[in-house]
């Protein structure tokens, strides 16, 4: 999501005072020893590093067109990044538990996240484990539970967090949970507007060999918010961003905390690209290792624009930045268990939607991009080589269309673009010198997300369209779930298609795919959907296009997905029952996954089992 930075001068006359305070403590805490050496990663000569303080100071002078502190704007938060001298992950934190119950020894069939690389882990509010646990974040609590067998489940532990923090996702591996999080304090207020002053972005791992008694191995934090991350292996990689501005003079440097102890990031240790631009922040690249907390955390600092978009393969990290307008710059951070190390830079044009417009395949990196040319939305694939030079090309698709979703399967490309019809374009990437369109498919709606269903086939969850809904500001319909054949590559068709409630429904897959669960060997497709529907006696003349429903229901539908049969509904799921109020947010589902033969759908409040088979239920427990 694009961050805008908003300039606020008069702001500053308002809360001088506690600049000044901010300044002063600043002062006095730069001098605090360090516990943490510099970047454990051996650097290529990329980006240049800066040799002492003043140089970086004079780098922001004379390159940054921004160096107010509340001109920034993060992840939610507006931040002055000045350190507060609490307990690094915001203050209390405590456990609650029952007694110990035992492991079930023998692995358990289940789901995990839905992530775009396989063996690259991503981060969510919800995990399970073959031991048949889920661990759920609600609200500033997380709760492990004994899911199965689902006649006998109860949260064993919870792991309370301070009303300040903000809990972001959950990473689980063996006897090992990481809590990823960030809190904020000390706000300013004034006649327009008010402000976080501070904000921390936390990794806690837990030994959760006994589930009911978690306990805190090691407690990581740094100064600025949470970007993204990944876990490879025994390793998470955590990207931050901080603001870079002047305090009076005075440079604001990133901080890391472990266990409490405090390390300023040193200015040689700031790796930069010599420019200009309208405000720069400090990305910071850690590796923790999930297993081992004796291991101290690695990182790399570098000074660039705002961060837009990552994507990460088993080996490499790639970041795009959008340097104006019309470009995007993409670094490559090579990864090997705590060793991190800058690569590769390069440019592309256009902006890039998300990170599934990028992939890496093969020696080459593949990403989609659009742009405007002359008042002219155009659509582009680029393949570029390891040093992310541009090796091939397909501009100008689609013209006049907006870039919807991509994905990118071994030797093929899928984009989906709209503003009449939805055309699924089919590309050929096995020429990367040459990529070309082989085929479309042209059809009411458009697909927000692409999940490969095989090699030949996809899955695609967007938005149904009617004849009258066009241009940008179309007015979208009901949720749209197709599956595509696109096995002849050259004549694309649609298998099968499923409708969803009228226009105002949603699903949080439309954004998040992480919501979406779909298992190939058991046929089975589960998707969150808040339903609306229109009142047809409200509209005697006909419904138009653009009248929205009333929300009527929010819960999962289950689908039995094959080749054979296309898109079988099964039934749904939901928690609003009992007078519950679909309106009530905190009962709508967020997350399904099973494990055996049990399917489990999760809200803030509550787990609830039924029967993979027939959808029958089983039980049901609340979660904080």
């Amino acid at each position: 999501m694009m961050e805008r930075s908003i300039r606020k001068r008069t702001i500053l006359y308002g809360v001088s005072a506690v600049l000044i305070a901010l300044t002063l403590a600043t002062l006095i805490y730069n001098y605090q020893p360090s516990i943490l050496n510099s970047p454990r990663s051996a650097q290529t000569g990329l980006l240049a590093t800066f040799s002492s303080l003043n140089a970086l100071k004079n780098f922001l002078i004379t390159n940054a067109t921004i160096h107010d502190p509340f001109s920034f704007y993060q992840g939610g938060l507006w931040a002055i990044a000045t350190p507060i001298l609490t307990s690094p992950s915001g203050g209390s934190m405590f456990f609650t538990s029952v007694p110990s119950v035992g492991s079930a020894a023998p692995a358990l069939a289940y789901s995990p996240t839905n992530i775009q690389v396989a063996g690259v882990d991503e981060a969510d509010i919800v995990k399970a484990d073959s031991l048949g646990y889920i661990y759920a974040i609600s609200g500033t609590t997380v709760s492990i539970v004994k899911a199965y067998p689902a006649t006998e489940a109860e949260v064993v532990s919870r792991i309370n967090y301070a009303n300040q923090s903000s809990l972001i996702g959950l990473f689980v591996s063996g006897d090992r949970l990481t809590v990823l999080g960030s809190n904020s304090s000390a706000s300013v207020s004034s006649l327009y507007t008010s402000y976080n002053v501070e904000a921390k972005t936390f990794a806690d791992v837990y030994n959760i060999t006994d589930r009911s008694n978690p306990k805190l191995l090691n407690d990581f934090v740094i100064t600025g918010n949470y970007f993204d991350s990944r876990m490879i292996g025994d390793y998470i990689y955590m990207v931050t961003g901080q603001p870079a501005y002047l305090v009076y003079d005075t440079v604001i440097l990133p901080k890391i905390y472990i266990n409490g102890q405090m390390t300023e990031i040193a200015p040689t240790e700031v790796h930069y690209v010599p420019g200009s631009g309208e405000y720069y922040q400090y990305t910071t690249f850690s590796a923790l290792n999930m297993q081992n907390p004796t291991e101290t955390p690695t990182y790399l600092t570098v000074l660039m624009g705002q961060a837009s978009n990552m994507y990460m393969s088993t080996a490499n990290i790639y970041m795009t930045f959008q340097t104006d307008n019309t470009n995007t710059t993409i670094y490559r951070l090579h990864v090997e268990a705590s060793n991190m190390t800058f690569e590769a830079k390069g440019c592309v044009p256009g902006q890039v939607l998300d990170q599934f417009s990028m992939d890496e395949y093969n020696g080459t990196f593949r990403v989609a991009t659009s742009t405007w040319k002359n008042g002219t939305k155009e659509n582009n694939v680029y393949i570029m080589n390891v040093s992310l030079g541009i090796v091939g090309k397909l501009e100008n698709l689609a013209a006049g269309e907006n870039l919807h979703s991509a994905r990118f399967v071994g030797d093929r490309g899928y984009l989906v673009t709209f503003i009449n019809t939805d055309p699924l374009f089919v590309i050929d990437l096995s020429k990367p010198t040459s990529p070309t369109v082989l085929g479309q498919l042209n059809m009411s709606g458009y697909s927000d997300y692409i999940d490969p269903y095989d090699e030949a086939h996809l899955i695609g969850v967007g938005k149904e369209t009617t004849a009258s809904d066009q241009g940008y500001f179309a007015w979208y319909q009901g949720i749209k779930i197709s599956l595509f054949d696109v096995s002849n590559v050259t004549n694309p068709k649609l298998m099968a298609n499923y409708t969803i409630g009228d226009r105002g429904s949603s699903s949080p897959v439309l954004t998040d795919p992480k919501a979406l669960l779909f298992d190939k060997s058991k046929d089975l497709l589960v998707i969150p959907v808040l339903v609306a529907k229109i009142n047809q006696t409200q509209y005697p003349n006909g419904v138009p296009s653009s009248a929205y429903g009333d929300f009527v229901w929010q819960g999962a539908y289950v689908f039995n997905i094959t080749l054979q049969k296309g898109l079988v509904p099964v039934g749904n799921i939901t928690q609003m029952e009992n007078g519950i109020s679909v309106l009530n947010q905190s009962y709508w589902v967020q997350r399904s996954l099973y494990i055996e033969n049990v399917l489990y759908t999760i809200s803030d409040n509550e787990i609830k089992m039924n029967d993979l088979q027939d959808l029958s239920p089983i039980n049901e427990i609340s979660l904080p």
